[in-house]
This record gives structure tokens, C-alpha cells and sequence, in this order.
């Protein structure tokens, strides 16, 4: 009687359902506001693009598979270039360029299978690329922890403490505790400009913008795709081994691809940051073993409501840069780390020299910042790194590991 009960409550509005779907929107709070925060785009947009996206992505996918996107990290880097090269809007053109990449892989694994995927992009591509996504920002990491440096040792020291030593949800939040402690330090050293806050009415639409068409910026963004592709393959087994539900198959990679994308390019088109599947919040439901698909839409509703809250928004831009910038300093490492596990959890062979190859190739080009210019059109960067070690890897013989996505 009590399971039945169970399941008739599991697609309601109750009580417990609605403190679960809060709860998860808690777990990805801090990474989905840091990012817009970072590249200069209203928190509002994000977490509004962020319950809109998560919302039609349960559509995609049938309701199957539960998920909530948030603001993906490895848009950090080339969102800031793209903007200063080519300006806000400009570079939202690009955000829109990258959903529609998704949704032509998502056709194309329809069509072909993961296979395709694992041929394009194996862990000597994937690898250093997410290497490079961490490393390009260390230098704007430093930039802004030396605003304060007390502030940021503190943020920073908090992330880490969480990380490392603390267990269940705790763990699960480090950015956001981080924040949360370095803007009580701000608050001690008199740091903080609450003129945000005042400014902001108590209900206010967030600060949509109109991307503008740009092929620099496209043509710098899309290649950047590749590494968020490989990590919600890696997501869609991680979620589907805790479900004990296999959403490769049933509702298929491809509706969740184009899910990620559609949700992204939905994005870029008012002035989002792109989407992606977020870790933490698959550790969260490994943790409480809550596997309903509906909590997690009343997570992206609630992400909607925060939105439309100015005096939400006020607070998050009142975070000074110091936080930020020593929250930085571990987020850009992390994310660099993740390109190293990747090429030993593939077992990639570094002492084959096509792989040396490749991956001193695609690391020089991305740190390097090398530009390739015809006419009015640029490739450069983390993009450019991304193409070359895509085609050195087709054309270099032999055969390079795929990535570990099943983990």
C-alpha cells in the first residue's frame, strides 16, 4: 500500500517532491551562477535559460531521464575571448551555432551509432582540449584573486576543505559554500558595493540580449563542442548506471544530445550561457537515491522563479571579484585534471608517437593561442586546437584509444 502510494505521489506537486526538487536546484546553484558571473551575462538569464532548457529537455527525452542542465564550465574560456573579439553579441552567435552542432550529432549518432563519435573524438583529442579549456584562464584566475588576496585564499581554502573532507551533499556543493564563505569575508573587510541589490525590484525579467550574427565568432565557438559531447556521453552512463535505467538505448543518445541542444542554442538566443548535464548533480541523486524525473523538473521551475527575483540577481552581482577569482583558481585546475584522467582512464599510450604527436600539437596551438586568418574569417585558440587534433588523428596512422566514457 505504502509503494502504491509512492507511486501516485512520484508525479505530484507534494511536499516532500517539491523540498527534493529545491534541494537539487541547491546542489548546481553555485556552478550555474558562477559561469554567467564570469563571462559578464546576467545570473538571472542563466538560471532562467537553465529551467527553460531543463524543462525541454524532459520533453526530448519523454521524461525519462533525470537531469537538470546548468551553465557548462567549458564555455568559460572561449565566451570571454569571444566576447572581447568580437563583443556579447557576437559571441551568442556562437552559443547558438554550438546547439545546432549538437543537434547535427545528434542526427548523426541516430544514424550511425556512438562509434562515429568515438572515431572522431578519442582521448588524445579529448584529453589535452580539456586541458587547454582549464589552463587558457589561469592567467584571468590570478587577475582577480589579486583584487583581495585574503578573500580569495579564504574562497578558495573553503572550496577545498569541502571537497576533500567533507561527505554526502556537503561535498556535493564546494562552489557554492565557497562563495558563501568568501562573501561573508567580504563582508568583514567592507568590501561589498550592495548598490545591486538596492537598484534591483523585488520581481524583474532578467536581462535578455539578442545575439548577433557573427562567422568569426561561430567559426570560433562551434569546435569547442567537442569536449561537453564526450562529457554527457559520459553523463548519460553515469545517470543510467544509478537509475539502474539504460538511457543510451531507451530514450537514446540521440534525443539527449539534441535535448543539450536544443536547450543551448534556446540559450545563446536570449543571452544564456550554453547548457550541459551537470556531475553533481548525478552525485546527488546517487546519494539519495532519488531517481524521479519530475523532482527534477520542479528543480528547473524553481530555477525559473529565482530568475524573475531581481533582488536574487543583485545579490549574485554584489559577489566581489576576489571570490571569484580564488573559486577560479581550483575550478581551472579541476577542469584541467579532468583532461589528464582522461587520457589515463583511456589508457592512452604516450609512448606511441602519434599520440606525442597529437596531443603536443593540440596543447601548443590551444595555450599558444594560434590564430588562422582567410578573408573576414579567424579560427584560433581552443577551437583551432580542437579541428587540428580532430583531422591529425584521422590522418596519422594508427588507431588512437577511445574515451572512457562509461566510467
Amino acid at each position: 500500500m505504502t509503494k502504491l502510494k509512492m507511486n501516485e505521489n512520484q508525479n505530484q506537486f507534494t511536499g516532500r517532491n517539491m523540498v527534493l526538487g529545491v534541494q537539487f536546484l541547491f546542489v548546481a546553484f553555485g556552478a550555474t551562477v558562477l559561469v554567467p558571473l564570469l563571462v559578464g551575462i546576467d545570473p538571472a538569464v542563466a538560471l532562467f535559460t537553465a529551467g527553460i532548457g531543463t524543462l525541454i529537455f524532459h520533453l526530448i527525452t519523454k521524461g525519462m531521464v533525470p537531469v537538470f542542465l546548468g551553465s557548462s564550465f567549458a564555455f568559460i574560456a572561449p565566451i570571454i575571448e569571444a566576447t572581447r573579439l568580437y563583443g556579447l553579441p557576437g559571441a551568442l552567435s556562437g552559443i547558438v551555432a554550438v546547439g545546432i552542432v549538437y543537434t547535427v550529432v545528434s542526427a548523426l549518432v541516430k544514424w550511425r551509432g556512438i562509434k562515429l563519435i568515438e572515431r572522431l573524438f578519442p582521448a588524445t583529442v579529448v584529453g589535452p582540449v580539456i586541458m587547454i579549456i582549464g589552463l587558457s584562464l589561469a592567467g584571468t584566475a590570478i587577475d582577480m584573486a589579486k583584487t583581495h588576496w585574503p578573500i580569495a585564499v579564504i574562497s578558495l581554502a573553503t572550496a577545498v576543505i569541502v571537497v576533500v573532507f567533507t561527505k554526502g551533499l556537503i561535498k556535493l556543493i564546494p562552489i557554492f559554500i565557497g562563495i558563501v564563505v568568501g562573501y561573508i569575508a567580504g563582508l568583514v573587510f567592507g568590501v561589498i558595493d550592495f548598490t545591486p541589490i538596492k537598484e534591483a525590484a523585488w520581481l524583474q525579467l532578467p536581462g535578455f540580449i539578442v545575439p548577433e550574427f557573427n562567422w568569426n565568432a561561430i567559426l570560433y565557438m562551434i569546435p569547442v563542442a567537442v569536449a561537453p559531447i564526450i562529457e554527457h556521453v559520459g553523463d548519460m552512463y553515469a545517470i543510467g548506471g544509478v537509475a539502474e535505467k539504460n538511457f543510451i538505448e531507451k530514450p537514446g543518445l540521440h534525443r539527449t544530445l539534441l535535448g543539450d541542444g536544443i536547450a543551448t542554442g534556446l540559450a545563446g538566443m536570449v543571452g544564456g550561457v550554453p547548457n550541459t548535464t551537470y556531475s553533481e548533480v548525478t552525485g546527488a541523486i546517487a546519494l539519495t537515491k532519488v531517481t524521479n524525473p519530475f523532482i527534477l523538473r520542479i528543480a528547473a521551475i524553481t530555477a525559473i522563479v529565482f530568475s524573475l527575483i531581481g533582488k536574487v540577481s543583485g545579490i549574485l552581482k554584489t559577489i566581489p571579484q576576489a571570490v571569484l577569482g580564488g573559486i577560479m583558481l581550483l575550478l581551472f585546475g579541476l577542469i584541467a585534471s579532468v583532461g589528464i584522467k582522461t587520457l589515463i582512464d583511456s589508457k592512452t599510450d604516450l609512448s606511441q608517437i602519434r599520440n606525442q604527436v597529437v596531443v603536443s600539437i593540440v596543447l601548443t596551438i590551444g595555450i599558444g593561442g594560434a590564430v588562422i586568418s582567410w578573408g573576414n574569417f579567424s579560427l584560433a585558440g581552443i577551437g583551432l586546437a580542437a579541428v587540428v587534433g580532430i583531422l591529425l588523428n584521422l590522418i596519422l596512422p594508427g588507431e588512437s584509444k577511445k574515451v572512457n566514457v562509461e566510467g
